[in-house]
């Protein structure tokens, strides 16, 4: 029953395998938290197109691994261990990026979620500073720093947002949602701004990735591959699409903006009681 729903949610995805492979031929293309999941499919997804690509992580020895793995087809790797949370790992990583020769594509992918109540945290407070700081500072921090590298190449910014960001606040998400929809909406605002960048959000509802592994109520419900995520990002490289998201997603924003005003109403209606 799961892998049906899973057919009729996240339709097939295809590849232009040419027109992806003259776009980014001779390209350099930055992911992060690329030791695993879809960071990791994306990379194997580019492994046979005469590129560059930068990964970073945390876990080095991942790194090392599919930097072996890539380098036996076409692209060329670089890859970097860092904590983009810690401010001079941030800081270190940074400055190798300015020495490379350029930079096209930045793929704004290492995240953090946490599904927690809030009785649970109020102990807590570091929940909402580490999802904060690698969900939302890191990327701004890196972005502010690689724009002049951008323009100089038209290149394109995508970020692997969650349809959380489009959807009502919900339970047990405060943390995530809060920090992912923070980067959603300053990438938003500065878009405008970017004459010569494109930018992309790609909306991904849940995905098997080792992120949600400790959760056990995610074992059953429906979720998205992490291979078929990156064919998504993958494709956003030569449409350059301001927006990719699930078919349904406009669905699930009635029910959100139908369940908000609801919440209003019943408020009001106590109130006046």
């Amino acid at each position: 029953m799961r892998r049906l729903l899973e057919s009729l949610l996240f339709l097939p995805i295809s590849i232009h395998k040419k027109k992806l492979q003259a776009k980014l031929s001779g390209k350099t293309i930055l992911i992060t938290g690329a030791s695993s999941g879809i960071g990791k499919e994306v990379a194997h997804q580019l492994a046979g197109i005469d590129c560059h690509l930068i990964l970073v992580a945390r876990r080095g020895e991942l790194l090392k691994s599919i930097k072996n793995e890539i380098e036996k087809q076409t692209a060329r790797v670089s890859i970097f261990q860092a904590d983009l949370r810690k401010e001079d790992e941030l800081n270190n990583f940074l400055a190798f990026l300015h020495n490379q020769q350029n930079l096209d594509i930045f793929i704004n992918n290492a995240g953090l979620s946490i599904r927690r109540s809030i009785y649970e945290s109020l102990e807590r407070y570091h929940d909402f500073t580490r999802t904060m700081a690698i969900n939302y500072f890191a990327p701004v921090s890196i972005l502010l720093s690689i724009i002049p590298l951008l323009q100089k190449s038209q290149g394109q910014i995508i970020n692997v947002s969650t349809i959380n960001a489009r959807l009502a606040p919900v339970l047990y998400f405060a943390a995530y949602q809060a920090s992912k929809s923070a980067f959603d909406a300053w990438l938003r605002s500065v878009s405008p701004e970017l004459k010569k960048i494109a930018t992309t959000s790609i909306y991904l509802p849940l995905v098997r990735t080792p992120m949600i592994e400790p959760t056990a109520g995610y074992r059953n419900v429906p979720s998205m591959s992490p291979q078929h995520a990156a064919k998504m990002i993958c494709k956003s490289m030569y449409t350059r699409k301001k927006k990719y998201q699930p078919w349904w997603l406009i669905l699930g924003q009635l029910v959100s903006i139908f369940r908000m005003n609801l919440g209003d109403f019943s408020k009001k209606g106590k109130q006046n009681d």
